[in-house]
């Protein structure tokens, strides 16, 4: 991947690239592990701390689960942490925000409330619609057990959300 091999020469248009083309799936990693509301700021932190450590990656190959890895360790750490923030009330609706229905927000919540196993392959399909190889490439798992997690995970949604098959 010559545009990972740009982002180590220091090139910040490789790497914008790169956050590109893998920050929804950053963000559906992150999505599986915290709030809505956090994933965004974690995400931003994810990439911040990759461009600090991308000299370290020993094959550009890999950038996908390696930025993974970084993502499933901020939730840890976050996690780990607690809420620091006190929640303030938005008053102020952006026009530039894309509108989160309570739909969204349950169906989110629900994925969340799914076994480990289930939760990141069912968010980089639906957010991101990443095929089974792209899946599989991101959760360090075998196609295989990406299409079994995805159809177990999908019928355990439906079940919870109350959706007829």
């Amino acid at each position: 991947m010559s545009i990972v091999i740009a982002a180590q020469g220091c090139d910040p248009e490789a790497f914008g690239d790169l956050y590109v083309r893998y920050g929804r799936v950053v963000y559906a990693i992150l999505l599986a592990r915290v709030p809505h509301d956090v994933a965004p700021d974690l995400a931003q932190d994810v990439f911040m701390h990759a461009w600090s450590v991308i000299g370290t990656l020993r094959e550009p190959a890999a950038f996908c689960g390696w930025i993974a890895a970084i993502a499933r360790r901020r939730a840890i750490d976050h996690a780990r942490r607690g809420p620091r923030e006190v929640e303030l009330e938005d008053r102020h609706v952006s026009r530039d925000a894309p509108e989160v229905t309570m739909e969204a927000i349950e169906a989110v919540a629900a994925i969340q409330d799914l076994p480990e196993a289930y939760r990141e392959p069912l968010l980089l399909r639906l957010l991101e619609g990443c095929s089974g190889r792209e899946i599989a490439a991101a959760c360090g798992l075998t196609e295989d057990s990406v299409r079994v997690n995805l159809h177990r995970g999908f019928k355990l949604l439906r079940e919870r959300l109350g959706v007829a098959e």
